[in-house]
């Protein structure tokens, strides 16, 4: 599901460098000294995408193009397609060419981008991260990088706990004690995978949860497919299976072939894992919300180069019911932001 793997000169003096290190370190809400454009210019922003035909990204993109357009600004996407290096070169040739007045990031490794960012924002350019994290903790929607203008994320270990808590939820709800569970990765080796994890184990910890198989679906339902067809040959004593919802959707196509009563638990709450939800065919999911996302740190970054103001963490899934918990009871409440 959520995709992840997430896998996006002017020469100044050495006063107005330390004035605009300055007010980088202001806190949220705090305006600028410098000149900013008028609001009938056009603003031109660069939109680092860690890869733009992607199911999850592609709403998140749709939604900034338009709050761009809301806004006068102009977006132009580079598309890294889950390249690190290639995002890393994207972002270097946007900031040289000194063309954009603010930058949209969205990395494929963490830290990959975080020196890049770092001379953006040295060189007085407004950078907004958003949907991935930019920085090395993973347990934190708080911008890591000083001048940072906001940071639009979800939290990857918040993911997990949901996702462990919840898995234990389904079993108890089964009274199932050894509970036998088939773990989904997006992609094991991923920092990001591997951050969700440790946090779905520590949440689990001291359950009848027992992870006796695990898979990796790689953002696909079609892989999804092959992993939980493995999982189940390998230990068909599974009673839950918990990932992302692209691999989710993997796992209903093979237990709707093999009449296979297994749980499913997961997070994204797309529009397929939302279906699930209210057939009742799976247990719970914690939500994510890629297009407000986009929305989200479009308004930011344009509010941020205008007014000099910077709005630091912004929760995506703040007004959410249930804060983003969600079963079938409110299920109708959700709409779904991506397809899955």
């Amino acid at each position: 599901m959520s995709p992840r793997i997430r896998a996006r000169a002017v020469v100044v003096s050495a006063v107005a460098a330390a004035a605009a290190m300055t007010l980088a370190g202001c806190s949220t809400g705090t305006a600028s000294t410098q000149s900013t454009p008028a609001s009938n210019k056009t603003l031109q922003i660069a939109y680092l995408s860690f890869a733009v035909a992607n199911s999850y990204d592609a709403p998140m993109l749709a939604a900034a193009q338009a709050a761009a357009a809301d806004g006068n600004a102009k977006l132009t996407v580079f598309d890294a397609n889950n390249d690190p290096q290639k995002q890393f070169t994207q972002l270097q040739n946007a900031i040289a060419s000194g063309k954009y007045d603010g930058i949209i990031t969205q990395p494929i490794l963490s830290t990959g981008l975080t020196s890049l960012v770092e001379q953006a924002i040295g060189k007085g350019m407004k950078v907004v991260n958003i949907d991935q994290i930019l920085g090395p903790s993973y347990s934190t929607d708080e911008p890591q990088i000083k001048g940072l203008s906001a940071n639009v994320t979800f939290v990857p270990t918040d993911i997990g706990k949901g996702l462990g808590e919840q898995t234990v939820a389904a079993c108890a709800a089964q009274s199932l004690d050894p509970c036998d569970v088939g773990y989904l990765y997006d992609i094991k080796a991923s920092t990001l995978d591997v951050a969700i994890r440790q946090s779905f184990d520590k949440a689990v910890s001291g359950s009848p949860v027992k992870v006796v198989a695990e898979g990796e679906d790689f953002f696909t339902p079609a892989s999804g497919v092959t992993a939980v067809q493995n999982m189940l040959q390998a230990h068909p004593e599974i009673k839950i299976i918990s990932g992302s919802d692209q691999g989710l959707e993997g796992a209903l196509t093979v237990l709707a072939s093999t009449k296979k009563q297994v749980g499913l638990v997961g997070f994204g709450a797309s529009g397929a894992g939302i279906n699930g939800l209210k057939a009742g065919t799976i247990f719970s999911e914690t939500a994510q919300a890629p297009a407000s996302e986009g929305r989200l740190g479009v308004q930011a970054l344009i509010k941020a180069i205008r007014t000099g103001k910077s709005s630091g963490a912004i929760d995506p899934v703040a007004q959410l019911p249930g804060k983003g918990l969600i079963t079938k009871e409110n299920a109708d409440k959700f709409t779904a932001e991506w397809p899955g």
